[in-house]
Parts: structure tokens; C-alpha cells; sequence
């Protein structure tokens, strides 16, 4: 049987960049087997050391908007079309006695009042409305925004970064002249110029299991605006079980997510993914970009859901994944089920508790990890030993997109996910230096040349970055 799978943006690198791929099976593992076979370097993404499929990768078969997940066994038949989706990290509230709109309000949301499905009775379940944002970055300056505007009478904020200049091409409540400030110190200045009727509540810390439950307490509705899985999960977590609905959204290079997991409904986060996928697997947006616009598109879709929850109008993404393709301007539906056996949310569950999700997510805090993973040498040492003529090996793990921004002269530019297959072009005799854009990428290819038996090599302290911190600045950092 012929059928042809739709492979995600995440993984097309492994797969000769194609989007989709056609292999002839009689069941989804099959059709798994033969991708891999005739891709090997997805293998690894696809499956665990067990050979079993991985736990953050769902697979769905079906036509157009009437996909439904599947297992392994599912047979196919053909001309079926199969798609790969891995993880990338309601009810309304009453209405106090005491809201009242004045009139100033009355003519501010004007054209929400006249709208039969919102009228008064809605703008005041709006202005009753908490709504917990967490993350103030790309997706949540859109949705902080739209709630804003719209009216809902408080909004709390969890961010603790400050604004940066690599920020400005997407996360659109900061300016130029806010750079270095902290990000929720200008957010609560625009949102309550936008909209004075409206209470801003901020929280700067790194949302955690012992202040998780604290701050979610008094909230109506958490969306998640992170973009790292460990904090992906913790918010998850909370809202089961605080019973609170969780609008979810995430983004990659041209591709977005939404959904609403609400436990008292449908699904948790968990049923569409139990577990995360190993540190480094799926880059984040500063390794592997995002299209300025899409946290813009999905980040409107999240405060829309919102929105709808609080009015108790509509139907909501409730047991349903919303697939977003920039490229394609194309949106698709997937039908989600709620896990029986979810250890949150299921018939029997065993996470009562907010657990340490930096250890779940395989993340080392600051103060735990090693001192020196693998052998570094700093960009100041690197340029006296290159000035000094000493003969090293430049290795450049970044994509080809990153390589015409900037790069070492000498270098020789080898994408990290190519290294392993073209290993036998490198010199283990010679002395070799690797890096990246910040030093992340290229650690992790020596220690897997280390492994291969390479004894010679190191990896550049800080990546480009620092070198042109350290070493020359007009070597423009991104």
C-alpha cells in the first residue's frame, strides 16, 4: 500500500528536508519503519534504545480534519496519508455583584456590546475575568495585548527576563528604547495604557513547584506562553490539579500549536504527550528561528480561546490540536482523546503533587551541573594561539543560514546533523577546535566525537557570541 507521510518542520532536517515522504506499508509501524529506513538519522527522534516509538511523538492517520491518533498496529490502506506531530515545551467565571461598566467603558468596548453573543452580560464577565499569563515573550505580548483591549479586569504576568534586542523582531509590546528593562515593567506600563480600566499583576520570578500553585490560586484561566518544556509541564500539572482550564500554545521556525487542555473535560497535555523529549532534541527558537509573525498568529488564537471561555461561547480547543503552516497558510484539526492511564489527569493517577520538572525534563540546574562537560578553550586563547600560527581545525556545527551571517575565517561549516554521517572527513590527527552560536550545539558534537575516539578536540567557551564579545566585535552577534 502506498502512503504518504507528512513529516513537521522539526524533523525535516533528518528526512533531505522533504515534507513529506510516500513508502509503501500495511500498518503505521510499517510505514514508520520503512521512513527510517530510508532515513536513518530520524530513527533516533522517532525511537527510544528499546525500539519502541518515543512518548512525544503522536502519530495520526486519517483525511483532512478527521484525524485521529493511532498506534503501531493500525492498519493503512492505500493512498492514506499519515502524520508525525512531536512535541515542540472551560467554564466562565461569575460576574461580582459589584462590576459595573461606566460610561467611558460602555463607549470603549462599543462594538463588543452590540455583538448579540457578548453584550453587556459578556463585557462584564470580561471585566470579572482573571486571567493568568505565563511568559511575557513572543506569544504573550499578542495575547497580553488582545485581553487587554478587550477588557478582561485583571491579567497577571510571570516573566523574569528583561527585554533584549533579538526580542523586537516578535514580541511586539516592546520598543528599541525599552531594551535592558525588565520585561514585565514595560508590560504593565503598555497594558494599562492601552486600557486604565484594567488591574496588571506581576510576578518576576521563574514559575516553580513551590510558587507554582500559589500564584495559579487565584486565577480564572492560565495560558502558557513558555518555551521550555520543563515549565510546559509544571503548568500542566498545576492547572489539573487546581482544576483551571490551560490555553496552550508553541511555535517553531514557520509552524504553530494550540489547544485547551482542561482536565475537567477533555485532555491534559500529558495524554497528547506523557513525556518530554531528551534535552537538545528540539531546538528552541534561538537555535532554530521562528517567523516574527507566527507567535503573533497563535498568541491571537490563545486570547481568542480565552476570551471564548470566559464568555461560555463557542466551542473551544478542548480535546482538539490546532496545527498551524505559515508557509502553507494551511490550519488542521486533530482529534485528541483523554488518556485513561494519564498520571495526572487519568483514572488512577500518582502525580498529586508538583514534582521537580527540571529533573523530569532531563535539565541540570546551574548549581548541579559539572563544572566542564567537555574540554573548552575560550575565544581569547583560540585567537593567541591562531595568531601564534599554531595549526587548528575551525569546525562550524550551525546551519547554513547562520554561516552567511557571520563567520570564523578558516572555518569549515559541517551542520551538526550532518556530522555523524560525514565523520570520516574529519582528521582525528589534527588538533580541532568546534562551535556554534552560543556553545550549546557544539558541545554536544565533541563529546560524540570524544566518544567516536577523537582526543584532540575542544569546543568554543560561548560560541560566536563570546568571540565577538571577547574577541572581535565586528562580528555581528544574532
Amino acid at each position: 500500500m502506498a502512503v504518504t507521510i507528512l513529516i513537521p518542520s522539526a524533523l525535516q532536517a533528518y528526512a533531505d528536508n522533504r515534507g513529506e515522504v510516500q513508502v509503501q506499508a500495511s500498518n503505521v509501524g510499517e510505514a514508520l519503519q520503512a521512513l527510517t529506513e530510508a532515513y536513518p538519522g530520524l530513527r533516533k527522534h522517532l525511537y527510544n534504545e528499546q525500539g519502541k516509538l518515543r512518548s512525544f511523538v503522536n502519530v495520526y492517520l486519517g483525511e483532512e480534519d478527521t484525524r485521529y491518533l493511532q498506534g503501531l498496529e493500525t492498519p493503512v490502506k492505500d493512498g492514506d496519508t499519515l502524520m508525525i506531530v512531536p512535541s515542540i515545551a472551560g467554564g466562565s467565571p461569575a460576574v461580582a455583584e459589584e462590576v459595573a461598566l461606566d460610561n467611558e467603558e460602555i463607549l470603549r468596548y462599543s462594538r463588543h456590546l452590540i455583538l448579540p453573543d457578548v453584550a453587556m452580560e459578556g463585557q462584564l464577565k470580561l471585566k470579572a475575568a482573571k486571567v493568568l499569563c505565563v511568559g511575557a515573550g513572543g506569544l504573550g505580548s499578542p495575547l497580553a495585548l488582545y485581553l487587554a483591549a478587550a477588557g478582561v479586569g485583571t491579567i497577571g504576568l510571570v516573566d523574569f527576563d528583561v527585554v533584549d534586542l533579538t526580542n523586537l523582531q516578535r514580541q511586539v509590546l516592546y520598543t528599541t528604547t525599552d531594551v535592558g528593562r525588565p520585561k514585565l515593567e514595560v508590560a504593565k506600563e503598555r497594558l494599562q495604557a492601552m486600557n486604565p480600566h484594567i488591574e496588571v499583576r506581576t510576578y518576576e520570578t521563574r514559575l516553580t513547584r513551590d510558587n507554582a500553585l500559589d500564584i495559579l490560586a487565584d486565577y480564572d484561566i492560565v495560558v502558557d506562553g513558555t518555551d521550555n518544556f520543563a515549565t510546559r509541564y509544571l503548568v500542566n500539572d498545576a492547572c489539573v490539579l487546581l482544576g483551571k482550564p490551560n490555553v496552550y500554545g508553541s511555535i517553531f521556525r514557520f509552524e504553530g500549536q494550540a489547544s485547551v487542555f482542561y482536565a475537567k473535560e477533555g485532555p491534559c497535555y500529558r495524554c497528547l504527550y506523557p513525556e518530554p523529549p531528551p534535552p537538545g532534541l528540539v531546538p528552541s527558537c534561538a537555535e532554530g528561528g521562528v517567523l516574527g509573525v507566527l507567535p503573533g498568529v497563535v498568541g491571537t488564537i490563545q486570547a481568542m480561546e480565552t476570551i471564548k471561555l470566559i464568555l461560555g461561547k463557542g466551542e473551544p480547543l478542548i480535546g482538539r490540536l490546532l496545527l498551524f503552516n505559515a508557509l502553507k497558510m494551511q490550519f488542521r484539526e486533530l482529534k485528541l482523546r483523554k488518556n485513561p492511564n494519564c498520571p495526572v489527569c487519568g483514572e488512577r493517577p500518582i502525580i498529586r503533587e508538583l514534582i521537580d520538572y527540571d529533573e523530569f525534563c532531563g535539565v541540570r540546574g546551574v548549581e548541579e551541573a559539572p563544572a566542564e562537560v567537555v574540554e573548552e578553550i575560550t575565544p581569547t586563547e583560540l585567537k593567541r594561539r591562531l595568531d601564534a600560527g599554531e595549526n587548528i581545525f575551525l569546525l562550524d556545527v550551525r546551519e547554513p543560514v547562520e554561516w552567511q551571517i557571520c563567520r570564523l575565517d578558516g572555518a569549515v561549516l559541517m551542520p551538526m546533523n550532518t556530522v555523524p554521517a560525514r565523520m570520516h572527513e574529519l582528521d582525528s590527527a589534527k588538533e580541532m577546535v568546534v562551535y556554534c552560536r552560543s556553545g550549546k550545539r557544539s558541545a554536544q558534537i565533541v563529546a560524540f566525537l570524544k566518544a567516536a575516539g577523537f582526543r584532540k578536540v575542544k569546543n568554543l567557551r560561548g560560541g560566536i557570541l563570546q568571540w565577538s564579545d571577547e574577541v572581535d566585535p565586528t562580528v555581528p552577534k544574532y
